[in-house]
């Protein structure tokens, strides 16, 4: 398969395999991809699984016309990847094989040999000139082994992305993308989320056309859309709303309470319900959708002191893959001394920024109408956001939402008359409380400055601890001048017709604009407040918290240069010009600050 003039795709699909890794279910098979750039020198980019080399040599010469490889580039030495290096090796004598350092010390581990009279050792930033293509390697540890390398090739503006941006299915088959590349993802990677972060810093550097990993297709078009997904994937953020209710079951009890649950959701308006027996389904599928939603009911029995081996099993799981982030529930069943709940909030301990519920349900060997009634609280307080999310059943009228005003972090939303627009302030503030008038400061070089003061009206989120990075990413570092920063979203709105986030915020000030002050650099909205709702009880983002606990803490560690204080951009070398910007969120020198320690 010829991908560009000069790359070509020669891998092979698998439909034999039942199991990938020993452990998912692939009823679709996999695809190994390898890759072929053909120039002035030609260059491999890995092998395949030991029971295609035959395959895969002949895709080979075929894609090789005639010619012989100067280069074999080794990025993962994962067994479906590197199996076939030493046949390589023994077909092709005069090439000489490229890999981290890392990656030879596992090639004399898997096959008594490192090459050591035909290798290059390449690094993070290292290059290999091929003639029109040159390929830059960048190191990518733990993404999902020590040894990988990523390799950018600048001429046709594609990423060989190792095992990042794969999936499951081979390539000759139809299927959503997503689906199973989310569950590829959070089984394989997902413990590595900050490596994968770290990966993704790397890459918003490069003008990237094309992404070729060593499983699935090859992405060609609507980029922005996977990348956006690996950002939420790796930072543990919640790709969709809606509850996942997982389950264990003996006698059908539990299952009665988690059918009525379910019920009770849908009719709070809980946009996704999902219910998983963790008995009888594959449990791979059932981590994707812990990982995949923000909120999460454990509902199981105690058995044998414990909790029903299924429920333990799923514990594990997400505990192994770092689960984060997530509003937990819980519903215990025991006819006596029930303790599933305790257990299972010992078995989670590990996890960071887990929210209990404060309702959970306790059904001691069947409902009765206390039960009832704390399933109710339950779903009410899970769905307590979405109610106030939506027009017919918002109080809109709750101004202790202004009690989550202070020194806080807020995504003001405005429409510029084509499309929606927002930006990250730190200057929201009460002024008066009778009449209500809220003051929010706005720096003139923003687009949202502008926008306000032609349109008069602006809405104010109020960001709870649990918003992630990319928030900050999205709204603050890029102007909505040159970007739609809701694209690929169907955003919520107020009454004044202005977008409103569906997550990650605790309250929502709808303000129209009673005065303006100009404050030289800044300018002043003096507003009143239309609408206010409060969607949860979490505690508001400040700035400290963003500093602490959510912006990526620099890579500085033996690099000499400067550091971005918004971002934690590293530019290396000695002088900073004074024109820099940093290509991650485009401010200027002025906010970098000297490598130290």
């Amino acid at each position: 398969m010829q991908l560009t003039k000069d790359i070509f795709h020669i891998g092979v699909n698998d439909h034999e395999i039942d199991l990938f890794e020993g452990q998912y279910v692939v009823p679709n098979g996999m695809a190994y991809n390898s890759y072929l750039i053909r120039d002035e020198k030609v260059a491999v980019m890995d092998t395949v699984d030991r029971r295609f080399t035959h395959e895969w040599l002949d895709n080979l010469e075929k894609a090789l016309d005639g010619r012989k490889p100067d280069y074999l580039i080794v990025q993962h030495m994962e067994p479906d990847h590197s199996a076939n290096v030493v046949r390589f090796a023994e077909t092709y004598p005069a090439a000489t094989i490229v890999a981290s350092a890392k990656a030879f010390t596992m090639m004399r581990q898997f096959f008594g040999t490192d090459f050591a009279d035909r290798r290059l050792v390449v690094g993070d930033r290292d290059t290999l000139p091929l003639g029109r293509h040159t390929l830059t390697f960048l190191s990518a540890p733990m993404v999902h082994w020590p040894e990988v390398l990523v390799t950018y090739d600048a001429a046709d503006k594609t990423l060989f992305s190792a095992d990042a941006f794969g999936k499951f299915g081979a390539l000759d088959v139809q299927e959503d993308w997503a689906c199973e590349a989310r569950r590829y993802y959070v089984g394989i990677v997902g413990k590595y989320g900050a490596q994968v972060q770290a990966l993704l810093k790397k890459a918003a550097e490069l003008d990237i056309e094309k992404i070729c990993p060593l499983h699935g297709p090859v992405l060609t078009e609507n980029l922005p859309y996977y990348l956006n997904l690996y950002r939420i994937w790796s930072s543990y953020g919640v790709e969709s709303d809606g509850v996942v209710i997982a389950y264990t079951s003996v006698y059908g009890g539990t299952k009665r309470a988690v059918e009525l649950l379910a019920e009770k959701l849908q009719a709070n308006g809980c946009p996704k319900v999902v219910v998983n027996d963790l008995a009888r389904m594959d449990m791979a599928e059932a981590v994707e959708d812990a990982f995949r939603y923000g909120r999460l009911v454990l509902a199981t029995t105690t058995y044998n002191a414990d909790v029903f081996p299924f429920m333990r099993e799923f514990i594990r799981h997400l505990t192994e893959r770092g689960l984060r982030n997530k509003t937990i529930g819980m519903i215990e069943n025991g006819s006596w001394a029930p303790q599933a709940i305790r257990t299972m909030k010992q078995m989670l301990e590990g996890c960071q920024n887990l929210t209990y519920t404060e309702n959970n349900v306790r059904i001691l060997s069947a409902l009765n109408e206390d039960s009832r009634a704390q399933l109710d609280a339950l779903a009410d307080e899970l769905c307590r956001d979405y109610l106030e999310q939506r027009s017919e059943t918002a109080h809109k009228n709750d101004l202790t939402a202004l009690f989550n005003i202070g020194y806080g972090l807020y995504v003001v939303t405005c429409h510029d008359g084509k499309k929606d627009n927002g930006l990250i302030v730190n200057t929201v503030s009460q002024v008066t409380n009778t009449p209500n008038r809220v003051a929010v400061c706005i720096n003139k070089q923003n687009y949202s400055h502008h926008v306000i003061k032609q349109t008069g009206i602006m809405n104010v989120n109020c960001l709870s601890v649990e918003a992630p990075f990319s928030v900050f990413e999205t709204f603050g570092f890029q102007s909505g001048r040159q970007v739609d920063k809701f694209a690929g979203t169907e955003p919520l709105r107020s009454d004044n017709g202005l977008a409103f986030l569906p997550r990650y915020i605790n309250a929502l000030l709808s303000l129209k604009v009673e005065q303006y002050v100009d404050l030289d650099t800044h300018g002043m909205f003096i507003c009143s407040v239309t609408e206010a709702r409060v969607l949860s009880d979490r505690e508001t983002m400040t700035y400290t918290y963003y500093q602490n606990h959510v912006k990526p803490k620099p890579q500085t560690e033996g690099k000499k240069g400067y550091v971005c204080k918004i971002c934690g951009y590293v530019y290396e070398g000695d002088e900073l010009p004074e024109d820099f910007v940093c290509p991650l969120c485009k401010h200027g020198a002025a906010d970098f600050e000297p490598i130290t320690g």
